[in-house]
């Protein structure tokens, strides 16, 4: 497939990608609790598994309910 051909779809995806990292990491940097491990662990685990995986990690597992 040419790239022409995937880029509509692939723009889109990238951005929200984006998005939800930024939110991920601007929370775990103003919040000083989490349900499992600590700030370190979260930003780690949002940074390595960036491609949406850390970052829904985080506000299912992570993430202190308010």
């Amino acid at each position: 497939m040419p790239l022409n051909e995937i880029l509509p779809f692939l723009i889109p995806l990238v951005a929200v990608q984006f998005i939800l990292l930024v939110v991920t990491l601007r929370h775990i940097l103003t919040h000083n609790t989490y349900k499992r491990g600590n700030r370190v662990m979260w930003i780690v685990i949002t940074l390595v598994g960036m491609q949406f995986w850390g970052p829904i990690l985080y506000f299912l597992l992570g993430k202190e309910e308010a």
